[in-house]
C-alpha cells in the first residue's frame, strides 16, 4: 500500500506522486523503470547501484535509532536491508522522503520489496536545501499518527532530509528541540554550514521563539508563527560548505 503526501488526502491511500523525469547524457529522457521482466530487473539494479549510487550504500547504511520499537532512520534501503529491518526490528511501515521517482531504480526496488514484505509505504517527499514547508509538515504530522510502528524513515543519504523529519518527530512526542537538532549531526553525514543547515536553522527558529515567548506546542508554532519566507531570506550558507556537499559528496 503507498500513500502521497502531496497529491491526496492525509486519510487517502493506494495513490503515488511523480517526480520530474530523469534527464540523461544529452537531455534524453531516462525510461521508466519498471520489475515486469527480468532484464528490466536487471536494468532497475543496474540503474540502482550506479547512477543511484546504491553501491555506496551496500555497506554503509546511515543507521539510526530515533526510538527503539517506534521510529529508525537510514539511507535508502536495498530490498535485502527492508528484510533485515522488518526481521530485526520489526518493522511495519516505511516513509520515502525523496518522493516517487518513476526513473529510480532504488525507488522502484525497494517499493517492491516493500509490498512483499506487507510493509505500509508512504511518500512523503521533503527538501534538503529549501526552508521546510509548512503544508507538508502538518500532512507529515497526520501520517504520523496514522502510520504503524515501528517506521523506518529515509532518503537517499540519509543525512538532511531524515535527520530534519526525525527531529519533527521528536518535537512531536514533546521532546526538547535540543534532541530534535542532534538528528541533524554530522555522524549521519549532515553539514550544517552548508545550504542544508536551513534545517537546523529551522529548528533554532522554533528554540528563539520558546525562548522569548515561553513554551508553545510544536505543531501551534508551526500554524501560527513560522515564516517560510522570512527563514529563507535570513539564512545564509559558507562557499566551502556548499562545494563539499555540491560538488564533492554530491548530495541530493
Amino acid at each position: 500500500m503507498v500513500r502521497s503526501l502531496l497529491s491526496v488526502p492525509d486519510s487517502s491511500v493506494n495513490r503515488t506522486t511523480s517526480r520530474p523525469s530523469r534527464t540523461g547524457e544529452g537531455g534524453s529522457i531516462s525510461p521508466r523503470v519498471t520489475l515486469a521482466t527480468p532484464s528490466a530487473r536487471r536494468r532497475a539494479w543496474l540503474d540502482s547501484l550506479f547512477v543511484d549510487h546504491a553501491v555506496l550504500r551496500l555497506g554503509w547504511r546511515n543507521w539510526g535509532v530515533v526510538e527503539p520499537g517506534r521510529l529508525y532512520r537510514s539511507n535508502h534501503p536495498l530490498p535485502w536491508q527492508l528484510d533485515q529491518a522488518k526481521r530485526r526490528h520489526g518493522l511495519r511501515s516505511v516513509i520515502n522522503l525523496r518522493g516517487h521517482r518513476e526513473h529510480c531504480g532504488s525507488d522502484a526496488l525497494g517499493r517492491a520489496r516493500a509490498d512483499a514484505l506487507g510493509l505500509i509505504h508512504a511518500d512523503a517527499p521533503f527538501e534538503s536545501r529549501g526552508a521546510p514547508h509548512k503544508d507538508r509538515i502538518l500532512r507529515l504530522a497526520g501520517l504520523f499518527a496514522d502510520l504503524p510502528e515501528p517506521v523506518l524513515i529515509h532518503c537517499k543519504s540519509g543525512a538532511d532530509r531524515t535527520g530534519l523529519v526525525a527531529g519533527i518527530w521528536l518535537l512531536l512526542q514533546g521532546r526538547p528541540v535540543a534532541a530534535a537538532l542532534g538528528q541533524l549531526h554530522w555522524r549521519f553525514g549532515h553539514v550544517a554550514a552548508s545550504r542544508t543547515g536551513i534545517l537546523d536553522a529551522f529548528f533554532a527558529e522554533f528554540a528563539a521563539f520558546q525562548a522569548a515567548q515561553g513554551p508553545k506546542p510544536f505543531l501551534d508554532w508551526l500554524r501560527e508563527d513560522y515564516d517560510e519566507a522570512a527563514l529563507r531570506a535570513r539564512f545564509t550558507s559558507r562557499p566551502w560548505a556548499d562545494r563539499l556537499v555540491d560538488g564533492v559528496l554530491r548530495r541530493e
